[in-house]
């Protein structure tokens, strides 16, 4: 049985505007490819919020089927959300994941990705 795993190399889309959270798989993945133009099955996780703030959804394929998960907080909304003039930003996995815990990635001061070796 494979496992959901975010690391620091997984590709992130998260979508800027809210969805209606009674999409499912099919539709969120032809959101992905018609709104966004991504395609779904890249293996890229898409993150998406409900218009509440309540909620979150990730959507990813594995290569052998779509995993759907969804979290609902149980006090209090997202802390944070980017605003862009895009649907989607790509943000680090570190970022997704202080988010999904209702904190504030932009106050992290994460390093940088890459460094050069002296």
């Amino acid at each position: 049985m494979a496992m959901l795993q975010i690391n620091s190399t997984t590709r992130i889309a998260l979508a800027i505007n809210p969805v209606d959270f009674r999409k499912g798989i099919d539709t969120l993945a032809a959101y992905c490819l018609k709104q966004v133009g991504i395609d779904p099955f890249s293996g890229r996780l898409f993150a998406f919020r409900n218009r509440a703030g309540t909620a979150v959804k990730l959507l990813i394929y594995d290569g052998n089927g779509f995993w759907l998960c969804h979290k609902r907080f149980s006090k209090g909304k997202l802390k944070w959300w980017p605003k862009a003039h895009t649907d989607t930003v790509a943000i680090k996995a570190a970022e997704l994941m202080i988010c999904l815990q209702q904190g504030t990635p932009t106050k992290a001061g994460f390093p940088n990705d890459w460094r050069a070796v002296l």
